[in-house]
């Protein structure tokens, strides 16, 4: 059995499994207080893994993080979220906990590993993994095994420029189309309300209680559904963009699926899977149309925990 766990902004997972896709015989999910910064995520870590492994023979241990990591060398290099994680020698932190060996991975990595080998990507040589939900990330799997797992970054599709013309390092497919992103769009929107807008942004204020900054990707998209044009106009941009940079991906890639997960990706076919196809279907090159799919993810929450243990599992 192997130790996976998964280190967020927002959330922590540690589960036990196989390390072959099976269901996991052990999960603790907790909250993660930002506030308190990553010393704090340590020691939930701590406590959660001893009580794991005082149930549990675990050989090791994997980890997936959520932001940019040194896997070669077992450190954590910085979240966007979360303060004090820069430059955190986290296997070898296991290693003087546990007294066993880890592996490091980034989240979206471990994410992508698990739904190619376990989940929607599964038979598919090249499947490419993209998250969407606070952020934007993604990751590549050939014949079963990450690429690029030796380099500072990769396959990180949420922070491709929209165009040619988006100069701003800030202003990226992540900055658009990810949960916070809609969120952000949508404000901005509300501050600079034109005539015809009016009866939209009113029924958007009256979801938030009138607190636009309580507004969250949920909302936005519920009013979407029951015909607000404002949100609708965001929700079709954000898949613009999305699609237009997922169809970069299979121009230059040509991923036999891409597996799509992520809270944004939960407004279901009608509102996302299906302008998202049809958006990337118009920007593809033409002679890959026919050659792809689009699909949801199958793992649910515990995806990137499956690809850690299955990063433990490998052994290097």
């Amino acid at each position: 059995m192997f130790l996976g766990i998964e280190i967020g902004g927002t959330k922590l997972q540690l589960g036990v499994g196989a390390g072959d896709g099976s269901p996991l015989v052990d999960l603790i999910r907790l909250d993660v207080n930002a506030e308190q910064g990553a010393a704090a995520i340590l020691e939930q870590i701590k406590l959660a893994g001893r009580r794991l492994l005082a149930t549990h023979d675990v050989a090791r241990i994997g980890i997936g993080f959520g932001g940019p990591v040194d896997r070669r060398g077992g450190r954590i290099l910085k979240s966007h979220q979360v303060a004090g994680w820069e430059d955190v020698p986290i296997v070898d932190w296991c290693r003087q906990q546990y007294g066993m060996s880890a592996i490091l991975g980034n989240d979206c990595d471990a994410a992508a590993l698990a739904e190619a080998r376990f989940g929607a990507g599964q038979g598919s040589q090249t499947a490419f993994f993209v998250t969407v939900g606070t952020g934007i990330g993604g990751g590549l799997v050939i014949d079963g095994e990450l690429h690029g797992a030796g380099r500072p970054a990769v396959a990180e599709i949420g922070h491709l420029r929209p165009g040619p013309q988006a100069f701003a390092p800030d202003v990226t497919v992540e900055s658009v189309a990810s949960g916070r992103g809609i969120e952000a769009a949508v404000r901005q929107r509300l501050g600079a309300v034109s005539l015809n807008e009016h009866r939209a942004a009113n029924q958007l204020m009256t979801a938030c209680g009138g607190d636009p900054t309580l507004l969250t990707a949920k909302m936005i998209a519920t009013a979407a559904e029951g015909g607000n044009s404002l949100a609708s106009e965001v929700l079709d941009e954000a898949s613009r963009v999305l699609g237009w940079a997922i169809a970069q991906v299979i121009t230059l890639l040509a991923p036999e699926v891409v597996v799509v997960g992520g809270g944004v990706s939960l407004m279901g076919d009608d509102r996302f899977f299906e302008p998202l196809r049809r958006t990337v279907a118009r920007y593809v090159f033409r002679p890959l149309r026919s050659s792809y799919r689009i699909v949801p993810a199958e793992l649910g929450e515990e995806v990137v925990v499956h690809g850690a243990i299955a990063l433990a599992a490998e052994g290097s």
